[in-house]
Order: C-alpha cells, then sequence, then structure tokens
C-alpha cells in the first residue's frame, strides 16, 4: 500500500488562497453579468430616444449584442415596462465571420457581401418564406439601409441551437439574417411582433 502524505503547510497555503480568490471572483462575476444586463437595457433606452419616432410599439425592444461570440446568448428581449431581459443564441453572416470562428469580425451594408449589418432596424411584416415563418426588417440607418433589398430577416435555422454549441463550439453563419432556433423563433416573434425596435451592435 502506497503511503498518502499530508499536504504541506505551503500547499495548504496555496489551497486555501485559492479558495479565497475563487470566493472573491463571484461577486466580480455577478457584477460583470448584471453590468451587461444593464448595457443591452441602455442600448435599448437610446434606440429609442434616437428611433423611437419612427416605432409604433415602445413596449419590447431586441438588442442582439455582436460583442459576444456566437455560442452565447445575444438576441436579447427587454421589456421596457418591468425591466425583464431575456437571451437567445442568434447567428451571424457568414461574410462578418469568414473563418467561422464564432466570432462577428465586421459589419457590411453592401449587397451579396453576406454580412451583418449594424444599426436600428423597424421589425416589419411576418411572413412564410424559403425559411418558414419569418419577420421582415427595415433598416433605419445608412449602415442597415440595404436590410429590405438584400432580404436580412429574422428566420429560424437548423444551425442554430444549444446542440450546435455543444456539437461545434459555434453556431452556423447566416447570410446576414438573424437566424435564431426553431424552438426560439416562435418566442422571439410572439413577443417581438411587427413595429417595435431591433437594435444591431457590439456593445
Amino acid at each position: 500500500m502506497s503511503e498518502t502524505r499530508a499536504p504541506s503547510r505551503r500547499r495548504l497555503l496555496q489551497i486555501a488562497g485559492g479558495l479565497a480568490f475563487a470566493a472573491a471572483a463571484q461577486p466580480a462575476l455577478a457584477a460583470a453579468s448584471t453590468g451587461s444586463t444593464e448595457r443591452v437595457i441602455e442600448a435599448a433606452r437610446a434606440g429609442l430616444a434616437r428611433v423611437g419616432g419612427r416605432i409604433a410599439q415602445h413596449d419590447v425592444v431586441a438588442v442582439a449584442d455582436f460583442s459576444r461570440p456566437s455560442s452565447q446568448s445575444r438576441l436579447f428581449l427587454v421589456d421596457m415596462a418591468g425591466g425583464r431581459v431575456d437571451g437567445f443564441l442568434v447567428a451571424h453572416g457568414r461574410g462578418s465571420d469568414p473563418s467561422h470562428s464564432g466570432w462577428l469580425s465586421r459589419f457590411s451594408n453592401a449587397p451579396s457581401s453576406n454580412c451583418t449589418s449594424e444599426g436600428a432596424y423597424l421589425t416589419g411584416e411576418r411572413y412564410e418564406g424559403a425559411h418558414g415563418h419569418s419577420m421582415r426588417l427595415v433598416g433605419l440607418d445608412a449602415s442597415n439601409s440595404n436590410a429590405l433589398s438584400r432580404a436580412i430577416v429574422v428566420h429560424q435555422a437548423a444551425y442554430v441551437g444549444p446542440q450546435i454549441v455543444r456539437a461545434c463550439g459555434v453556431l452556423g453563419r447566416s447570410e446576414g439574417c438573424f437566424a435564431v432556433s426553431s424552438d426560439d423563433l416562435p418566442k422571439v416573434l410572439g413577443r417581438l411582433g411587427p413595429g417595435r425596435l431591433l437594435v444591431s451592435a457590439r456593445l
């Protein structure tokens, strides 16, 4: 039988120090999460302050935060009255991530760029298209003014979902559309609906 040695005093201090560091890190992680939520809410408020005169419904605002990787929830629905924020997975365009790293590297409004565009969008009509139930988007800024002609919409895609993240580490990529999972699409379209604001940015 091999002998089991008691940890040295130095090792015990190292363990204690590590535990203390981990305990101290927990509030910092919570604060970072709270800060992220606050940035999303602030982006929703700022968007309404800037283009709210062109938005009929101010109760719910969508914010797509592309400073996050595709493996994380980054399409947020903000309840402007209650402050509730719900997050969903969403793909970015393959032109915005040519190496398929999972990180958006650039925005573009150019036709055939296959990129995600930044800016404020007005949510439009729902329709049945190539990807099933979808919702049109109207770009309200020079940075996304080609949204309608590029057919940039909200739709479901088989390459989006937690199972894709588990298998591949990243989501698949769209051609610039805000593609969500088939499970999340009814929730997103049900709460967002026409006449509301979607903000696409790196927060």
